[in-house]
């Protein structure tokens, strides 16, 4: 399939969220996708506007991050405003945005979800395969 991806990624928890990317690039490649960007950002917080910025370069999005949970309500505020922005700026463009954002209450968690990054890579490459279904 020619399309293009572009992974977002988080560089804070960096050893989950580089995880993460190597099992959704592994992911892209087992579908057929060969052009496929990679850009850093240095927290969650910056994926959607990220991603918002570049929509027009690119078919679709992986975003990745790791969010652990604190002693505040700064996590539950954060994981809200992150996923209302990535799922604003699919609508807006029109672009699957992979959900691989983990949003966990301990590193132990997160090394469990590694395979989160192979899930979004399969449901952005479904949603460009398939594109819209008339009923």
């Amino acid at each position: 399939m020619k399309k293009k991806i572009c992974i977002v990624m988080s560089t804070y928890n960096l050893e989950i969220t580089s995880g993460i990317r190597l099992k959704s690039i592994e992911e892209l490649k087992k579908s057929g996708i060969k052009e496929i960007d990679y850009i850093e950002v240095p927290g969650a917080f910056e994926l959607p506007v990220t991603i918002s910025k570049i929509a027009k370069k690119y078919d679709g999005f992986i975003a990745i991050g790791c969010i652990i949970k604190g002693e505040t309500l700064n996590f539950d505020l954060i994981s809200t405003a992150i996923t209302n922005g990535i799922m604003d700026v699919s609508i807006k463009e029109k672009k699957p945005i992979g959900n691989a954002i983990l949003t966990c209450f301990n590193m132990e968690q997160a090394n469990d979800r590694l395979n989160k990054g192979n899930e979004a890579a399969k449901a952005v490459v479904a949603v460009l395969k398939n594109g819209p279904k008339k009923t």
